[in-house]
């Protein structure tokens, strides 16, 4: 990040906290797409920026970064994206985030989080991260009243994570969540290659390794998130409709 670019992430917060400051201009716009990303690739419901300390010398730089992080993130997470700034929110029309004056009414009008809504798993590159994937799945499809997704969820999960096993070999972030009638599955991992969708025929008699043709055969939607340091896999399912 430019160095005239300043940040502080508050996690002691109901919802992560990032307070920037100083000049967001063309050279440090990066940095801060990255920042978001990262913040919010760890607690993807909801996060707050503070912009009142951002010297506005490049407005457009400033606006744009924050336009690119809300199409990036747009179907994943999906998270509420607010902006607060005291001086005002004309500066920041264009942006796609909701505004709101300051920091305290941003987190009164998100709420208090979900509770029991979210599962996270921090796994090593073993092939027995799937199989724990699939038993957590299996358990939350039942307690979230989502059993009619819980064979598709695993079958998402399994070729995700075996993907980070075979191919990318890092430590990995497994996030599962439901809102609604929509169930994510979210995989982080450090390999910065992003997901190969070859399509084309797979044997029914494959074990792992069909990769996103699979899943692409089950979500209703996904997609892949680049990180400075890697990469989410996502992959949003859907409650079938009577």
């Amino acid at each position: 990040m430019s160095s005239d670019v300043r940040h502080l992430v508050d996690h002691a917060r109901p919802y992560p906290l990032v307070r920037l400051s100083g000049v967001i201009d063309a050279a440090g716009a990066d940095g801060v797409r990255d920042l978001l990303l990262d913040v919010l690739a760890e607690q993807p419901e909801a996060i707050v920026v503070d912009v009142a300390g951002v010297e506005l010398r490049e407005p457009a730089a400033a606006v744009g970064v924050l336009r690119q992080v809300s199409r990036a993130t747009g179907d994943w997470p999906g998270a509420r994206l607010t902006l607060c700034d005291e001086r005002g929110e004309d500066a920041w029309r264009g942006s796609g985030w909701v505004f709101r004056p300051d920091s305290a009414a941003a987190f009164a009008e998100l709420g208090a989080p979900r509770s029991g809504n979210r599962i996270r798993l921090d796994l090593k590159p073993e092939v027995s991260a799937a199989r724990r994937c699939r038993e957590a799945i299996s358990q939350a499809c039942v307690r979230w009243g989502r059993p009619a997704l819980a064979e598709g969820a695993r079958i998402v999960v399994t070729e995700m994570v075996n993907n980070v096993v075979a191919h990318a070999g890092t430590a990995m972030i497994v996030l599962i969540a439901t809102r609604g009638d929509i169930l994510s599955i979210a995989v982080r991992d450090q390999s910065v290659t992003g997901p190969a969708y070859g399509g084309g025929q797979v044997s029914s008699t494959a074990d792992g390794g069909r990769g996103m043709l699979l899943i692409d055969s089950v979500a209703e939607r996904w997609g892949s998130l680049a990180l400075a340091d890697g990469k989410v896999v996502w992959a949003l399912l859907a409650q079938p409709r009577e």
